[in-house]
């Protein structure tokens, strides 16, 4: 049976369809007054960021202290854009010093049925997505920071010497694998979660071995965190999150053959959002070749920070330029217009970040 390109793509940001996002939040008692004064200084400000349709807050009519906002965007990029942005994180820090928890989650529009739809006033870029997409079940996510420049091999040292976290969350979650990178002074953490992303992100955070590493590399840290206070924790991790764009992958086992690099791109500010969308044109591309040494390719973006993560068969100049995620010389001077590259070569922007660790939890029994 033949695989066909849409069940290959298990995650996109790009197909231009709808998006629904929900944030369910359980409060801390007596904080229901003030996280409504909180949302209503800030609902105006969401209705005139581009790309916004409608939101709605919500209140559990059996638990005062569970709410729900749910936001409806014209694509998802318009709401990423905005949710990666420092001027959002200003904006939630009052909802988030009122929450106990908080569960985000993020879908395409398929179908709409009913009479409210039908006559909604939306925006004619608002479409629905064409077909479900299929996939394994994995939820993938990254974290970045930078350390300071002449602490790199100190920090990796600290990276590299912790025991694994427990693999399995709950019934329903199980952390899959975690790999880490280091290009210069930036560190990159790519993690693979079946289940609930945020229950193992939580979990790992609560491993007395990860807590001790998180500790030993604060002093080395350019942006300074306090772990022992919650909304420190709470505002470093919401500015070092790296979402997943887009997700391609061959429909194939894993082999030993195949090994996982990480890529750097340094975008042209303004410029991560349009390097992103090319990077993942190409995969495409290129996964309708049959001879792409590239089995699985994710991309990160979050503002002019662009990461891809690439499972390759064979080594990484057997085919350097679907490696890289360009194919033939015009390509190439797009990414060159889309990427720092000194000396105006796009082969420069190329940045193969160092693998440190890659961990994968022992197989299910």
């Amino acid at each position: 049976m033949t695989t066909t390109l849409s069940e290959r793509v298990s995650q996109s940001a790009f197909d231009g369809s709808m998006l629904r996002v929900v944030l369910l939040m359980d409060l801390h008692e007596g904080t229901q007054q003030r996280f409504f004064e909180a949302y209503e200084k800030l609902r105006n400000d969401i209705a005139s960021v581009p790309g916004h349709i409608s939101d709605q807050l919500c209140q559990s009519f059996e638990n005062p202290s569970q709410w729900l906002i749910t936001s409806e965007w014209e694509s998802a990029p318009q709401y990423l854009a905005w949710v990666n942005s420092e001027h959002h994180a200003e904006q939630v820090r009052p909802l988030g010093a009122c929450a106990r928890s908080m569960r985000p989650l993020k879908f395409t529009v398929l179908r709409e049925t009913g009479r409210g739809y039908d006559q909604a006033a939306r925006p004619s870029t608002a479409r629905l997505q064409s077909t479900p997409r299929l996939g394994a079940g994995i939820v993938r996510h990254a974290l970045t920071f930078t350390v300071k420049p002449g602490s790199e091999e100190d920090v990796a040292a600290i990276l590299s010497s912790y025991a694994s976290p427990a693999a399995r969350v709950d019934d329903h979650t199980r952390l899959c694998r975690t790999s880490l990178f280091m290009h210069g002074n930036r560190v990159v953490r790519t993690v693979e979660v079946q289940g609930d992303l945020m229950a193992a992100l939580r979990h790992v955070s609560e491993q007395p071995e990860v807590r001790a590493v998180e500790e030993a590399i604060n002093p080395y840290l350019e942006q300074d965190r306090d772990l022992g206070d919650p909304e420190s924790a709470r505002m470093f991790f919401m500015r070092a999150a790296v979402p997943a764009v887009h997700h391609i992958a061959a429909p194939e086992p894993e082999s030993a053959e195949v090994q996982r690099h990480a890529i750097y791109y340094p975008a042209k500010p303004g410029c991560g959002q349009a390097l992103a969308r090319f990077l993942a044109r190409q995969d495409e591309a290129a996964a309708r070749r049959s001879t792409s040494p590239v089995r699985s390719s994710s991309i990160f973006q979050r503002d002019d920070i662009v990461v891809r993560l690439i499972d390759v068969r064979g080594p990484l100049k057997a085919d350097p330029e679907t490696v890289y995620g360009v194919s033939g010389p015009r390509k190439a001077a797009v990414l060159d217009r889309l990427t720092l590259a000194p000396g105006g070569r796009a082969r420069s922007a190329h940045h193969t970040m160092n693998l440190i660790t890659d961990r994968r939890a022992p197989a299910q029994s």
